[in-house]
């Protein structure tokens, strides 16, 4: 394992902008899911904690929203600074944690560094509004002003930046925040903390609550009335949990869930270039992101030459530990990812799929699985209908653009979609047909801190990142002045 540098391999919660043990000293293990060698012991908190964490955010509320924009942003920027100034470092430590390879890590680092520097400069630009008077003795005015304590839970795929993409705009809306981080990685948040306290902001604004126990802490933030905000990235099946929760203060939530992404290949499409934002979106992370392609539908004259190509190109990454030099593939989180894509493998061979490469284990290490290309894929298969989280890619044939729209929205998820066209009414016909809150056309990358990220149907509520981002941190004022 790469050498970790000492000072950001914090084992304690952050609370109050002090680093603490748990109350009853407990700890859980972090290790890494390469050799399943253990990285550290983190404090094990729960809900006493969490209390505590948002009776510190809730004192420190009141000063951080006075703040000036402009002061927010200065310091904001400050921790941009610092955290791209330590990037190497911190990409080490998400990789021993996490698994995926250093230069996916580097990059999660700086990507997530991207949302501070946007939302610091997004808090200067927070605008009211003057509504043309009714009458010649008043005004109105609109405020917008922060939303108050914010509650946040974020996932193991993206540790660094999910992070970020939540507290950033609340800062700099001039909330403060309560931030329970992924039990599988704990240690890139933790480490995040230590330069948000190098950067000044104050203590009680930004806290974390380490667990082991995530339904304690979940229930402890939903449950209190201070906490006015919830943002949740994870699974659909918490996000439910964590939305009805809520509903008991009427807490306002954003909730990042599953996605089932498709992605299209049409037959006037480029198919060396669709290929290439295949790999690009299907492994990254090992598969392992909400907006990985998911189910790959392709058009029967181009269907043949496609997964040929993908297969052969598929072949090619390479699969490794995360911090040897030249790793495309990583492991997969934890045993029950695994176990997951195995069931899913085993079901497709036994319904009838053909497997073009991989289709198995790999013999890198327990959590390792081999990247792979299957056809004959049928609705009756799980795989069809089950959001992956691994290196599988899964082919079904389609005949015309109107049975591609209708397959690629036959799911009651709708975060992500992809599609390779070089029509240009098809493009817009398609774009325009697709259910999703975004959708990648003729490219396997799309994510920036400058555009809206986000689903509809059950794949969420809201919107994180761009300029929308910041107004989910905000409440709306109406101001009647009357007497003039």
């Amino acid at each position: 394992m790469t050498n970790l540098d000492p000072r950001f391999l914090r084992t304690q919660g952050y609370i109050n902008g002090k680093w603490v043990d748990a109350t009853s000293g407990a700890r859980f293990m972090v290790s890494n899911p390469a050799d399943g060698t253990q990285i550290a012991q983190v404090a094990d908190m729960g809900a006493e904690e969490t209390r505590e964490a948002i009776n510190a955010a809730h004192e420190a509320f009141p000063g951080w929203a006075a703040r000036t924009a402009g002061d927010r942003s200065k310091t904001l920027r400050k921790w941009f600074e610092l955290i791209v100034q330590n990037a190497d470092a911190l990409a080490a430590l998400l990789t021993a944690e996490q698994g995926k390879p250093l230069t996916e890590a580097r990059g999660e680092v700086i990507y997530g560094a991207s949302f501070i520097e946007w939302f610091a400069e997004e808090a200067k630009r927070i605008y009211g509004d003057v509504i043309p008077s009714t009458g010649a003795d008043r005004r109105f005015i609109v405020l917008k002003q922060p939303i108050g304590v914010v509650g946040a839970i974020t996932p193991w795929n993206f540790p660094s930046a999910m992070i970020t993409r939540k507290v950033a705009p609340a800062l700099a809306a001039g909330c403060t925040a309560v931030v329970k981080p992924a039990e599988d990685t704990p240690l890139s948040a933790l480490a995040l903390a230590v330069l948000a306290e190098e950067a000044g902001i104050p203590p009680g604004a930004f806290n974390l609550v380490p667990t082991s126990k995530a339904a304690p802490v979940g229930e402890a933030m939903t449950s209190d009335t201070r906490i006015r905000k919830i943002s949740f990235t994870g699974s659909t099946a918490v996000g439910k949990v964590l939305m009805k929760q809520a509903a008991q203060n009427i807490t306002k939530v954003s909730l990042e869930l599953g996605g089932n992404a498709p992605f299209l290949v049409f037959d006037d499409a480029d198919i060396d270039a669709a290929v290439e934002g295949a790999l690009a979106s299907k492994y990254r992370n090992a598969g392992q992101t909400c907006v990985c392609a998911n189910r790959f539908f392709v058009q029967d004259g181009v269907h043949d030459e496609f997964a040929h190509k993908l297969a052969e190109r598929t072949k090619e990454l390479l699969i490794g530990r995360g911090d040897q030099p030249g790793v495309q593939i990583g492991p997969l989180i934890n045993a029950a990812a695994l176990t997951k894509v195995e069931h899913l493998m085993a079901d497709a061979k036994a319904r009838g799929a053909i497997i073009l490469t991989g289709g198995e284990p790999h013999n890198q290490g327990d959590l390792f699985f081999t990247p792979t290309v299957i056809t004959n894929v049928n609705p009756d298969m799980d795989i069809a209908n089950t959001e992956i989280f691994g290196p599988v890619s899964a082919l079904r044939r389609f005949n015309n653009e109107d049975e591609a729209i209708a397959l690629a929205n036959d799911t009651p998820f709708g975060l992500a979609a992809y599609f390779f066209a070089r029509d240009m009414g098809r493009v817009w016909r398609v774009m325009e047909g697709l259910e999703t809150g975004i959708v990648a056309v003729n490219t396997g990358l799309f994510t920036s801190e400058v555009t809206p990220f986000g689903g509809v149907k059950q794949s969420g509520i809201g919107r994180e990142g761009s300029k929308y981002g910041i107004e989910e941190y905000v409440e709306i004022k109406n101001v009647c002045l009357g007497g003039i």
